[in-house]
């Protein structure tokens, strides 16, 4: 089998059992919570045999949620194991729950339950950032760039990316266009500055100077989405208008330069071409021979 139809089976593919079958943790909600270590159902490995994830496309953990987190796990165990590679007999690399593998650390655990899986690192990247997009709280420039590495990185098209992650084609693409936004557009969406909404407003407009505008404008004045909305459109019919100004003006120049070149042909008694950007341009009057040359020099009386 290629590289390529391996990535297409999936994450429920890769997170299969031998036998086909997705694993699924079943948990007793009316039993006393049990201690991480306690696991009947899968293996415990020693936290100080498994390396983080290399692929891990989140770079920031809130350290206050990772406390709360450490704090549950330390009253009712590991609930939700994380999933690991086998690199060697006593060493693991994590591919998917970096966040309940720190917090596990911060508790004090020693073991943590886990799925051992077999993955390359095509496979790895792919679920490991499906896995953060689907239940982590990641903001929409987080979002976007796992997209956009699940597109470029793991060979995948907008449609099949939508099918992994449930969205549709419309809202991949609606988080991919973030990243056209200049950077400090971008960095103001993942730092929570400006909210998702303002941003797709935004990239509406056609220059990144007028990007900018509205963006610190929107600092400034602490604008609503709608209220973005309404500048942008503003804008754009600023921009109609102008355009619409400057037809009727490019259309009379036109004329007038058309009317020229025939009122000079007819007076040199030879097509003459007038060229203009509207500002500076050259007028062309070609001749056959000398004599023709003469004869232009004679009207324009020089020589």
């Amino acid at each position: 089998m290629s590289k390529k139809k391996a990535l297409g089976r999936g994450l429920n593919a890769l997170l299969s059992d031998s036998g086909g079958h997705t694993e699924r943790l079943e948990v007793d909600i009316t039993a006393p919570p049990r201690p991480a270590h306690t696991s009947h159902t899968l293996p415990e490995i020693p936290i100080d045999q498994i390396e983080a994830n290399p692929f891990q496309p989140r770079s920031h953990f809130d350290e206050q949620a990772l406390e709360e987190l450490a704090a549950s796990i330390k009253v009712h165990g590991v609930i939700q194991p994380i999933t690991v590679r086998r690199l060697a007999p006593d060493k693991y690399q994590l591919i998917a729950g970096e966040r309940r593998f720190q917090a596990s650390k911060l508790a004090g655990l020693k073991t943590i339950p886990a799925y051992v899986r077999s993955a390359d690192d095509q496979q790895m990247l792919e679920m490991a950032l499906i896995e953060n997009i689907q239940r982590e709280n990641l903001n929409a420039i987080e979002i976007a760039l796992s997209y956009q590495r699940l597109v470029t990185e793991c060979n995948l098209k907008q449609e099949e990316l939508g099918e992994r992650v449930g969205k549709n084609r419309a809202t991949v693409t609606n988080y991919l266009r973030l990243l056209k936004l200049p950077p400090d557009i971008q960095i103001a969406v993942r730092d929570n500055r400006i909210s998702m909404g303002h941003a797709r407003a935004i990239i509406n407009v056609d220059t990144p100077e007028n990007q900018l505008y509205i963006f610190n404008r929107i600092l400034k004045e602490d604008l609503s989405v709608r209220k973005v909305e309404e500048l942008v459109r503003q804008l754009a019919g600023g921009r109609n208008a102008k355009k619409t100004a400057e037809k009727p003006l490019e259309a009379a120049t036109a004329r007038e330069i058309s009317r020229l070149q025939a009122q000079l042909s007819s007076h040199f008694g030879t097509r003459v071409v007038i060229r203009s950007d509207g500002k500076k341009g050259d007028i062309r009057i070609p001749f056959l021979s000398v004599e023709d040359l003469n004869r232009i020099l004679d009207i324009l009386k020089i020589g």
